[in-house]
């Protein structure tokens, strides 16, 4: 391996937990999911990596050092001798910490040449977006449960099920708001709904459309039913997902 005097660091917060996002670099069909189809790893030191890029380019290397939902060191580069990085000349290690918002993984990678550290940089911006969306993805794969199960809590009538359904959704602290209302925690949130049924009786609350969720985000649209059946309004939420896949932050807009 060549001197490898010049790196490249970048890092990104990714919205899940940290055993989740470590599972990307022991799983080949998770990493596959990273990297493309036909990629692999095989998640121990000495292991093997391959990477096929949607354009068929293979990158190639081997796993150095490894522990266990922390850190993993590998080596990196190309088959292909047009490439500007050969096979085990370059170096990438990747650490991940706990935080409040979920992952912060730290890429290093170690280069030759100050010309070929700047040449991925785009590259691994790239690589790393679409890491933080697809573990996301993962983490929250009962996302529209989730939000069926709270939409269906708006029209609740019984208020220790209500209340345990919160619970079940949405972290101690979630913050609710709309143009009608700002709540902070389960507690108040559960009595927002309550007076909800008070003021607009008969009234539930559907998810329509499927969510689009990116970085932790998610938006569904939704409607709002009179007791006989009838749309009274149409709107879109924002989700502000916990890494646990619980509900953080709501931002509520009406239609029209």
């Amino acid at each position: 391996m060549s001197e490898l005097k010049f790196s490249l660091n970048r890092s990104v917060l990714i919205c899940a937990r940290r055993e989740t996002v470590f599972r990307f670099f022991t799983d080949s069909e998770l990493f596959a999911q990273w990297w493309g189809p036909g990629s692999t790893i095989e998640g121990r030191p000495g292991g093997a990596m391959k990477i096929i890029h949607p354009n068929n380019e293979k990158a190639f290397g081997t796993v150095l050092e490894m522990e266990k939902d922390r850190r993993i060191v590998f080596s990196f580069g190309y088959d292909n001798p047009a490439m500007p990085v050969s096979p085990e000349d370059s170096r990438v290690t990747v650490t991940l910490e706990e935080r409040p918002g979920g992952t912060l993984l730290t890429l290093k990678h170690d280069l030759a040449s100050e010309k070929v550290r700047d040449h991925h940089v785009q590259g691994w911006r790239f690589q790393l977006a679409l890491f933080s969306n697809v573990a996301t993805r993962v983490q929250n794969a009962n996302l529209t449960a989730v939000l069926d199960r709270y939409f269906s809590l708006w029209g609740e009538a019984d208020g220790a099920t209500r209340l345990a359904g919160l619970r079940e959704v949405a972290t101690p602290d979630i913050v609710f708001q709309d143009q009608y209302s700002f709540t902070t925690g389960v507690e108040d949130l559960d009595a927002h709904l309550n007076a909800a049924r008070t003021y607009m009786p008969g009234v539930t609350l559907t998810r329509e459309g499927n969510p689009r969720l990116t970085h932790g985000v998610a938006l569904s649209e939704w409607m709002a039913k009179s007791g006989d059946g009838k749309v009274i309004a149409r709107g879109t939420n924002a989700f502000l997902l916990a890494p646990d896949g619980k509900l953080a932050r709501v931002v509520g807009f009406w239609a029209g």
